[in-house]
């Protein structure tokens, strides 16, 4: 078959396709592996057609420039291979940051490229002035890719916690000004970018580069770490926005379609996961622009409060003499990887004639769909996982609830109209006869928030790292 731009068009079709499929298999646990094949495939393909493309409209590049290309693709594709290999399953939100400031940052070096040498991306012949209409596409993907890169980076610094610089910490970053601050660098970014449009000047355009980079600092720091998994869904919309302006600017088709797709899906999660959290979408968007919740401690603090503790063992006793029991999976779970010793535990009470059900949270962990992940890795039947509005009606008649490292998605403050996290959509773990609540301390969630569950007259506290107290639990059932 002739490689004609025809046929580039109906490969670049497919690849669309595939990834439209990607979308639709990724929506949920039991799809989500066919998913992950349709989008490798939809990428393979549209590789190997940009390649054959290059052959057919610039034979000239086929020698040493195609050969920078490929090692490119063998060094980022290792690189990338190897990460998600090495990756703990607690470190995901932190690769995914990442994943999301190198996309920002390409769209960058692509702007800036497209800005250099037009002619080399076929939008102009040499010497020719670049058309208003690509200028204003270079305009808006530099400045979408430039916030994503340093919002994310600064993401990244707060979903790994393991950094002393006051910008990477959990907690928000406000000053006074801050909004007017970020309102004056928004409309001087957009005169500069405007500027660019009008005189094809390499001076507003680095300028409207730099501030934009500030603006992804400055968008994020605001936020607390209650909403990080808000953000990183929010970073990937902007990544694929970034990806689409670019793609306008280069004519290529296939770079806007994938581009709109995560774009949008990453706008429609942020939408979703806002609502789960009683957040105003626009409010996080724009980097927490207007009233955003503080984080405070209600209820007095933890030590002058007393708990009712208990051990593995007594936790066992309950939960088999139980007829009803759910689950509610946690960061803490994430972090001790007990995933598959909770999953012999809940074969243990089935077999004993337990009913069984995980509760997910739409934001538990530390982004969307990381408990369903982990479940999955254990094997654990998606008959058995339920989402929160699905499974909250179930609560009130449940004789044992388990709850494993979960914090703020538990937390009864959420009814508390003064509360900090009033309005946000919890699991009503507090409506069960028993709740059994296993942590390392008595250490407050990511919203910085005391939880009124662990006070509970009908709570038991128990006490170290999750893995360890489930395979104790295990023992004793046996």
């Amino acid at each position: 078959m002739t490689f004609s731009l025809n046929t580039v068009v109906l490969l670049y079709l497919v690849a669309s396709i595939c990834f439209i499929q990607a979308l639709k298999g990724l929506s949920h646990p039991a799809t989500s592996r066919r998913g992950n094949a349709f989008g490798m495939s939809g990428m393979a393909i549209a590789v190997v057609t940009t390649i054959g493309l290059i052959f057919k409209l610039a034979p000239e590049l086929a020698g040493p420039g195609l050969g920078y290309v490929l090692a490119g693709l063998v060094v980022g594709g290792g690189a990338g291979a190897l990460m998600a290999k090495r990756v703990e399953m607690t470190k995901m939100p932190e690769l995914v940051a990442f994943m999301h400031s190198m996309i920002g940052l390409a769209a960058v070096c692509i702007a800036i490229a497209a800005v250099a040498e037009p002619w080399a991306f076929n939008i102009v012949a040499k010497g020719e002035a670049i058309p208003y209409g690509n200028r204003i596409e270079l305009f808006i993907g530099t400045f979408v890719g430039a916030i994503t890169f340093s919002g994310s980076v600064i993401a990244f610094g707060k979903l790994s916690g393991k950094y002393k610089f006051r910008l990477f910490q959990g907690a928000p970053v406000q000053f006074a000004g801050q909004h007017m601050l970020n309102l004056v660098l928004g409309l001087a970014m957009l005169g500069l970018g405007l500027t660019f449009v009008v005189t094809q000047s390499w001076t507003p355009f680095v300028l409207m580069l730099l501030i934009a980079f500030v603006l992804g600092v400055l968008i994020i720091i605001p936020i607390g770490g209650a909403d990080m998994p808000v953000v990183v869904s929010m970073l990937n919309s902007y990544s694929g926005w970034a990806a689409a302006g670019i793609g306008f600017s280069l004519n290529n088709s296939m770079l806007i379609i994938a581009g709109s797709l995560v774009g949008s899906s990453g706008a429609i999660l942020s939408y979703i996961m806002c609502k789960a959290m009683n957040r105003s979408f626009f409010n996080v968007l724009l980097g927490g622009f207007g009233n955003a919740p503080a984080a405070a401690t209600t209820g007095g603090s933890a030590e002058q409060r007393p708990v009712r503790s208990g051990s593995p063992d007594d936790a066992a006793f309950l939960l088999s003499q139980a007829e009803t029991v759910i689950i509610v999976p946690g960061y803490g779970l994430a972090v001790a990887r007990a995933q598959h010793p909770l999953k012999e535990l809940t074969d243990k009470l089935i077999e004993r004639g337990v009913t069984v059900k995980y509760a997910i949270h739409p934001v538990a962990g530390r982004m969307p769909g990381h408990m369903n992940v982990l479940l999955a890795e254990a094997e654990v039947p998606y008959e058995q996982v339920f989402e929160m509005e699905d499974v909250n009606s179930d609560f009130g008649d449940t004789d044992v609830v388990l709850v494993l490292g979960a914090n703020d998605v538990v937390n009864p403050a959420a009814k508390d109209p003064k509360s900090p996290i009033a309005g946000m959509p919890i699991l009503e773990a507090y409506k069960a006869r028993q709740i059994i609540v296993n942590k390392r301390s008595m250490a407050s969630g990511y919203a910085g928030l005391d939880n009124e569950l662990f006070y509970m007259d009908r709570t038991m506290m128990v006490f170290g790292d999750a893995k360890k107290v489930v395979e104790d639990m295990v023992k004793a059932v046996e």
